[in-house]
């Protein structure tokens, strides 16, 4: 089982295109152009009915006391955790592509709808929430439901560089046990016992000036 992108190559620097989040030229962050890159796969298992597709970064800090405060970094040794960017379930095996920005053009202000996905040819799939739902909980101005990809917006001034994980699992069923409003950690419950093989594809991010003038 294999997946693969042309938006970059695995491993290195996500394109800004690609992300949530840019530099301002300030120093902090503004909002991107927050397309989905573009995947596609090949060589899965026997008896693939449907398709799981997840974007995780597991760089997030364990703590926000420092986070995007001026003058001082996210420490690098801090414990991270999850943070999920994409959800989708029930997507059909063919065809064998996701195509750049087909599911996401822009960051959506209190989030794009679903579960149900629109685009020609998945409109069998669903989506998930992501975890801006979590994120903006708290600000009158973005609160909502965040459905579908939203890409990698990390603290402006984390000392660490993020990963981002694009997951896609063969599944033996047409359809997840899910019903309503899911998130990446219910998915990630329903595929024990039901995963037939998984594929990745990576890239990493950062918005920290003092990385992007060393180039790391």
């Amino acid at each position: 089982m294999k997946l693969w992108s042309d938006s970059w190559t695995n491993g290195d620097r996500m394109p800004l295109a690609y992300a949530a989040g840019k530099p301002d030229g300030q120093g902090r962050a503004t909002f991107s152009d927050n397309l989905n890159p573009h995947l596609a796969w090949s060589d899965l298992p026997a008896g693939t009915q449907s398709l799981v597709l997840i974007c995780h970064d597991f760089d997030v800090p364990s703590r926000l006391d420092d986070v995007n405060q001026p003058g001082r970094e996210v420490p690098a040794d801090l414990p991270r955790g999850d943070f999920f960017h994409w959800v989708l379930i029930d997507l059909p095996p063919q065809p064998a592509s996701i195509g750049e920005g087909d599911y996401t053009r822009g960051f959506t202000a209190r989030g794009k709808p679903g579960p149900r996905v629109t685009v020609r040819g998945a409109e069998s799939a669903r989506h998930g929430l992501n975890d801006y739902t979590g994120w903006f909980a708290g600000d009158a101005d973005r609160a909502g439901q965040y459905f579908g990809y939203d890409g990698a917006f990390p603290p402006w001034n984390d000392s660490l560089v993020h990963h981002y994980v694009f997951t896609l699992y063969a599944v033996a069923l047409p359809r997840l046990p899910l019903q309503g409003v899911f998130t990446g950690a219910q998915v990630r419950a329903q595929l024990a016992g039901r995963m037939l093989g998984e594929a990745t594809f990576s890239g990493t991010y950062t918005l920290n000036q003092r990385l992007l003038d060393s180039d790391i």
